[in-house]
């Protein structure tokens, strides 16, 4: 087992349009607003930047970003991401009633030095750090979207 390897998938049930979410999601640089763990979004150009992200414990995640898939009428949005992490990350949206189930997919090695060299006792600690961070984004997204008047 390569404890440096990570695949995450999460499933967030959203009270708004696909297109709506489909909207607030393309939009990287607006993440800050609602996720309080996504700090820092700097644009390179209209297809990469770089994030900065800070969960629960104490320690910066730097990831350039660079979309290789942008698809609106499948509600695919995808990501390359290198730095401190290496990977992909993918969104796919679903109508689901009124609503939305964005589902989110990502497959990731671990490149952090700290991260690295705290790599098995820190495992559990790292998934749930995770799991807090997409928690947290799931809310956001939800309040970001009522306030915008998106939320059915």
């Amino acid at each position: 087992m390569d404890w440096c390897h990570y695949r995450f998938r999460s499933l967030w049930a959203l009270p708004a349009p696909p297109s709506a979410v489909y909207d607030a999601l393309q939009r990287a640089e607006d993440y800050p607003r609602w996720w309080p763990q996504v700090r820092e979004v700097t644009p390179a150009d209209d297809t990469s930047g770089t994030l900065r992200i800070r969960s629960v414990l104490p320690y910066d995640l730097v990831i350039a970003a660079r979309e290789v898939r942008r698809d609106p009428a499948t509600g695919v949005l995808e990501i390359e991401m290198s730095g401190d992490l290496d990977g992909w990350a993918r969104w796919t949206l679903t109508a689901d009633g009124t609503g939305t189930l964005a589902r989110y997919d990502q497959e990731v090695d671990v490149t952090k030095p700290l991260m690295r060299r705290l790599a098995v006792p820190g495992r559990p600690l790292f998934r749930a750090n995770h799991a807090l961070m997409m928690r947290a984004g799931r809310r956001g997204l939800a309040a970001y979207l009522a306030a915008d008047g998106q939320a059915v």
